[in-house]
């Protein structure tokens, strides 16, 4: 993973066993909620995938319709023809080559791409993006509680869960709070961390050998870190990590006493420089993404039908290119949805333009959707959440952002 902002250079210095780990977490609500064996049948699962770095949404689903994107994203810009042609999802937009997995899901209608979107921030902060992001509420204020954690505490709770387990450096601040979780965070304690580590470790060499292994390579990780035997290489092993940790995931919550609930966060979506267009650096991040999206749909198997999957980034980047080949901090983004509870197969979008005059400060992707507003509506029909409670403690200060009704099947 490499970062080419000054605030990225200090993420580096800051949580170098972050880098070891691939730049994923993992972590579940510790507890069934009361609704899983509900009358109809149905036993929804959310899952949460936060991209920390800042996706390029335009380079991810492309306007190739619009006629001042491509010179715009220049070099990087996609294509509806030619070598690595992007999949049109429609006659205007097309999704990156390296998704196609997730062109499949969104051509069997388990997919939905909501353009134009961003959170209530508008500085281009990784910290202070990233806390919006998570936090839920309106700017940046190093809350200790996130929003996903504030979901958790409106819903009833019910049984126990004890199979539900973090890898990677720390629970997200999306999943922080008061109500339990159940985890592992190898930056904090390490004694006690390792402790915990290897007794789950034994628990899961019995109940499930694949995330064993990728708790076993996450320790011997963490031990080299510590003994400064093994320097993060750019673009590591990240990749091949969202795969791991997605498939570990998708079977803890694929049992009928695993977590419903759960947030991924996975590092590395900062492209500055060399960004590259069908191929590169973003199209393997992209690759790692699809694959993980993959996994989930594989392992969830029948549960898949009751899942859906958010994936979000704190801000978007610049429309148009830099010297380098990459993208600056920017504002619009996008936001996918996937899963087989997914109302799918459409673009969602009050598509602004990207006439000059049409970007924001002249150089973004203007907003046009509140980020929150589609959260908020697959929490409503997921869970039954009202909207007061979406508006005053999932999202506090955000009744302006109604919930986007239709998300989810």
């Amino acid at each position: 993973m490499t970062m080419d902002c000054s605030e990225g250079l200090m993420l580096q210095a800051t949580s170098r066993r972050a880098l070891l780990l691939g730049g994923a977490s993992f972590a579940a609500w510790a507890y069934l909620p009361k609704f899983a064996r509900a009358a109809d049948g149905r036993d929804p699962r959310f899952i949460v995938v936060i991209l920390r770095g800042a996706l390029d949404g335009l380079a991810t689903v492309a306007p190739i319709g619009d006629p001042d994107y491509a010179a715009l994203h220049g070099a990087i810009a996609l294509k509806a023809d030619g070598p690595n042609a992007a999949v049109m999802l429609d006659p205007f937009f097309g999704l990156h080559p390296a998704m196609p997995e997730f062109a499949r899901m969104y051509r069997a209608k388990q997919a939905a791409v909501v353009h134009a979107v961003a959170t209530s921030y508008r500085d281009r902060s990784h910290f202070d993006g990233q806390d919006v992001l998570e936090s839920g509420f309106p700017g940046p204020g190093r809350v200790q509680s996130g929003w996903l954690n504030r979901a958790l505490e409106a819903l009833p709770k019910g049984e126990r869960v004890t199979s539900a387990l973090a890898v990677g450096p720390t629970t997200p601040l999306v999943l922080r709070g008061a109500a339990p979780t159940v985890g592992w965070a190898p930056t904090a304690l390490p004694q006690a961390a390792d402790d915990t580590a290897m007794r789950l470790l034994d628990l899961y060499q019995h109940r499930d050998p694949t995330l064993a292994s990728a708790l076993t390579q996450g320790l011997q990780l963490d031990k080299q870190a510590r003994g400064d035997e093994m320097k993060p290489k750019p673009g590591g092993g990240g990749v091949a990590a969202m795969r791991l940790v997605a498939r570990g995931a998708a079977k803890l919550m694929a049992a009928d006493d695993g977590p419903r609930i759960g947030a991924l966060a996975f590092d590395g979506w900062d492209t500055h420089a060399n960004e590259g267009g069908p191929v590169g650096r973003l199209a393997q991040l992209l690759g790692g993404l699809d694959g993980a999206l993959a996994e989930f749909q594989s392992g969830l198997g029948a549960r898949w039908r009751d899942t859906v999957i958010v994936v979000a980034t704190e801000f978007g980047r610049t429309a148009r290119i830099n010297g380098t080949e990459g993208t600056d901090h920017g504002t619009g983004t996008i936001a996918l949805l996937a899963g087989g509870a997914v109302n799918g197969g459409r673009m969602i979008t009050d598509w602004p333009g990207l006439k000059p005059a049409n970007l924001y400060q002249a150089r973004d992707l203007a907003p046009t959707t509140d980020l929150r507003a589609v959260i908020k509506g697959v929490l409503h029909d997921q869970f039954g959440l009202g909207e007061r409670v979406l508006a005053e403690t999932v999202f506090p200060d955000s009744a302006p952002a109604k919930p986007m009704k239709g998300l989810v099947a």
